[in-house]
């Protein structure tokens, strides 16, 4: 297949997610979560009235867990109506942002640890875990703008993006889902960060660079395989079959996204296929 724009005119796309057949994400600022087929057609899934979401994920039953990012809580849509899965308030210390859900339903939720949008100086920030019955604790409360999460295939490791320290840090996954032995997976190249992140069946993980505008593939220990460069800054990315999708923006600030529509989704050949959570 050849490189292309599959959609463009989004506000702010995040947390990109491959599933039955369909690309689905968030577009944040529009407060909309979207389904869409490969060749470009979309539906709008559902929509937030107060808030923006971010990560996506599903319950065993096939619920959609959604990320409230400002109210900071995780919401649970059944296909008729949303509800409250888990209030994280009291636990994230800024917006949550991204998510990954295991196949038992338990969901890991990142978030900024300060207020990014005032440009507040970066402070650390807590790695949740919500149990599929909504009950939640705090894992790690020294993550640097957790962001973009994966489970490996095994269902032992959670690989998460720290946008503020530029690397990916591996966790050891309990039996109860708890997480341990933090250590660094891989650093990123000078100049690129971490946001949305995505793994294949080869063991490599594509993160999204927003400060460098391309796609990076690293294997464990930092070794770049592959780079994609995009015209604009490269959000969060998913493989969907044989492709890889990058959503990209011209701005990450609210108001610039709402005015531009400068928001993407660009497809790319992937190497290899997806593998583990999500």
């Amino acid at each position: 297949m050849e490189p292309g724009i599959l959609i463009d005119n989004l506000r702010f796309g995040e947390g990109p997610r491959w599933r039955d057949g369909a690309l689905w994400l968030s577009d944040m600022h529009a407060r909309q979560v979207l389904r869409v087929q490969p060749d470009g057609e979309f539906e709008v899934i559902v929509e937030l009235q107060d808030d923006e979401p971010s990560g996506l994920g599903w319950l065993p039953d096939g619920d959609l867990l959604i990320v409230s990012m400002r109210s900071r809580q995780l919401l649970r849509h059944d296909g008729r109506e949303l509800k409250l899965h888990a209030d994280l308030s009291n636990l994230a210390s800024g917006h949550c942002n991204d998510m990954v859900v295991d196949g038992q339903g338990r969901a890991y939720v990142g978030n900024f640890g300060f207020d990014f949008f005032a440009d507040e100086k970066p402070r650390p920030a807590q790695v949740i875990l919500v149990q599929p019955d909504g009950t939640a604790s705090v894992q790690d409360d020294k993550a640097m703008f957790p962001n973009g999460c994966v489970i490996t295939p095994d269902g032992r490791t959670l690989i998460v993006g720290e946008s503020f320290a530029a690397r990916l840090c591996a966790y050891d996954i309990a039996g109860d889902g708890s997480l341990s032995n933090k250590r660094v997976w891989a650093q990123l190249p000078e100049g690129a960060v971490p946001d949305g992140i995505c793994q294949d069946a080869q063991g490599g993980i594509w993160s999204a660079s927003p400060s460098s505008n391309e796609c990076i593939r690293q294997v464990q220990g930092g070794e770049v395989t592959h780079r994609i460069g995009t015209d604009r800054g490269a959000i969060a990315c998913a493989i969907g079959e044989d492709r890889l999708y990058i959503v990209t923006a011209l701005s990450t600030r609210p108001e610039e996204c709402i005015a531009t529509r400068g928001g993407r989704i660009e497809v790319h050949p992937a190497p290899y296929p997806a593998a583990g959570w999500p």
